[in-house]
């Protein structure tokens, strides 16, 4: 299982949205700049994350994004499955249907008894439950117990300049 790395880049451009204030915003040039990415593959992500209601653009020449929640409402999870989609990540094919015991019968994906397929899809359920339980505000509490402060201090400089 491999997320792609627009979700660490979303993850980290949604904890700088959180020291905005609630009448700015920060745009994506400012935001791809700091993250050292394109624009384009920025918006991509950008436009998902609308899409599924953790931010909001605010349109205009001093435009960009905010976010449309609380860091509390929102969840990694949500974050990835903004990115990634709905899919799960175990697809099962029913393999075991084509063995030699089993190729005369029918297999019927939504009644699918294969042992592998519960075990996966129970396992993936509790990868879920653990990224739902932390939140955009857990992330930022613990960048700033873990990431000098300086470091804190000069990226909550960096997106303020640029909303002026």
């Amino acid at each position: 299982m491999q997320y792609s790395i627009g979700v660490e880049y979303a993850l980290h451009c949604l904890v700088y949205l959180i020291d905005n204030t609630e009448d700015s915003s920060i745009g994506i040039k400012d935001l791809s700049t700091f993250q050292g990415i394109s624009e384009t593959y920025l918006s991509k992500i950008f436009s998902k994350l609308s899409k599924n209601g953790i931010v909001s653009s605010v349109p205009g020449v001093k435009g960009g994004y905010k976010l449309a929640k609380s860091p509390e409402e929102i969840s990694f999870w949500d974050v990835i499955e903004a990115v990634e989609g709905p899919k799960p990540i175990f697809q099962c094919k029913n393999i075991k249907d084509n063995g030699y015991l089993y190729r005369e019968n029918i297999c019927s994906s939504g009644t699918s008894s294969c042992t592998i397929n519960l075990v996966m899809l129970s396992a993936e359920e509790k990868m879920r439950d653990f990224l739902r339980s932390k939140k955009l505000s857990w992330l930022n509490e613990e960048l700033d117990r873990v990431l000098p402060n300086q470091i804190r201090e000069d990226t909550r400089k960096y997106f303020s300049k640029s909303n002026l």
